[in-house]
């Protein structure tokens, strides 16, 4: 009964998710093409081969599964990858990190004719979601089809599970029905368990075995040497961070220059407002610019690369910060904000490994920032100790790996 009252209230608001669709599409193309992917519909041949589905719902997870997606692909040459996603900026990431050696398509809506024909077109052998995708209707079709689902990288925040409690008689069969949970932490591990979940394993991040692009590395130190200025991260900023940290900045030194990357395409022309130049206009910032829009897709390693402190976005309103980790992989000191619920276990360890400093409010993480701008003793200190805690860290993958592998040589389920 519930997840039937669920499959109303999803056809009744059918208007209305339609019309937001177009709505984001007026701003990012991607969200107008392939609708009918959206309710099951699938133009391209269904694979000779058996399927791999790997579900990365935006460019985070993306990232997270790029190198776990590469190596399934290596580990079964016989099968096909299909990755699916639910953004425009997820499906641009997809491209570019895999190109045509997977197929890219639109997860659909959680509606039963929609998953159902999803299933029916791909016939996945195996399906991977990444880290919290929780749809009761894909799960229960998963289930109906034989089809053993992983919850890949799995995290799960106190306030997030407090939600599902509280829709425990929809949430609880949903979790019940995943095959195996590999859990980021033990305490993810645990929130999993009281959810329903049954069997966990605690795997790790697969974002420490995330390396960064050596030619996009390379590209943003050669940049920053020739800008020859002191460069600040604002790295991965949501709707209104971006003014509450320049608007706490001391007045401009004459040198110091604000690197802003948002987190979503779709704002780069309303933070452009607040800088004076940008990546896409094709020129370096100029000696008098003070803050700069970095506004590419797929060049966050480029843009770490070029600063020498990021302050990381996402954690200074109550939305649980952005990834940490990859300002640590590059080697550059984070500085978080006080919400990074998202990322709890890898705050911790970055804390107590010294690779990040956290302050309670925007005034205080650009106080901290300034600090480590000033101090290149401490800067490189922390730095080193980010790049080994990402290789401390590693292995994930091939945890996950083996955990497909097992699964894939069980019995069929159909």
């Amino acid at each position: 009964m519930p997840r039937l009252l669920y499959t109303l209230v999803l056809y009744a608001a059918a208007p209305f998710i339609l019309l937001r669709l177009w709505w984001r599409g007026a701003r990012e193309p991607g969200y107008r093409r392939h609708v009918g992917e959206r309710f099951g519909f699938y133009r391209h041949a269904r694979s000779e081969k058996p399927v791999l589905w790997v579900h990365a719902v935006s460019v985070g997870e993306a990232r997270a599964s790029a190198a776990l997606v590469r190596m399934l692909a290596a580990a079964h040459p016989d099968h096909e990858l299909l990755v699916t996603c639910m953004t425009a900026a997820g499906r641009d990431a997809l491209k570019e990190l895999h190109g045509e050696a997977v197929r890219i398509a639109w997860l659909p809506y959680d509606y039963p004719g929609a998953v159902r024909r999803f299933l029916e077109h791909y016939r996945p052998r195996l399906a991977l979601l990444v880290e919290t995708e929780i749809w009761p209707n894909l799960l229960a079709a998963c289930a109906g089809f034989g089809v053993p689902v992983l919850l890949a990288n799995a995290r799960m925040s106190e306030k997030s599970a407090l939600g599902y409690r509280r829709t425990g008689a929809l949430s609880r069969p949903a979790f019940g029905a995943l095959t195996l949970v590999c859990a980021q932490s033990a305490q993810d591990a645990e929130r999993l368990r009281t959810l329903g979940a049954s069997r966990i394993e605690v795997t790790g991040n697969l974002k420490f075995d995330s390396a960064p692009d050596e030619a996009k590395s390379a590209a943003g130190k050669a940049w920053r040497e020739r800008l020859g200025r002191p460069v600040l991260l604002l790295a991965s900023t949501r709707e209104g961070e971006e003014k509450l940290l320049l608007d706490v900045l001391p007045a401009w030194d004459g040198k110091l220059l604000v690197l802003v990357v948002p987190r979503h395409p779709r704002r780069f022309d309303e933070v452009a407002l607040m800088a004076q130049s940008r990546r896409s206009g094709g020129q370096p910032p100029a000696v008098q610019d003070r803050v700069y829009l970095g506004d590419s897709m797929g060049e966050m390693d480029f843009y770490y690369a070029a600063a020498d402190v990021a302050v990381i976005g996402g954690s200074f309103l109550p939305l649980g910060g952005q990834n940490l980790i990859e300002a640590c992989a590059a080697g550059v000191p984070a500085v978080l904000g006080p919400s990074m619920f998202n990322f709890a276990d890898a705050t911790r360890l970055a804390l107590e490994a010294g690779a990040a400093v956290q302050a309670t409010d925007a005034s205080g993480a650009v106080t901290q920032a300034l600090r480590l701008l000033s101090n290149a003793g401490e800067r490189k200190q922390r730095g080193l100790a980010g790049k080994a805690l990402c290789e401390a860290h590693r292995g994930a993958t091939q945890k996950h790996l083996d955990y497909c592998s097992e699964l894939l040589s069980a019995p069929a389920r159909r």
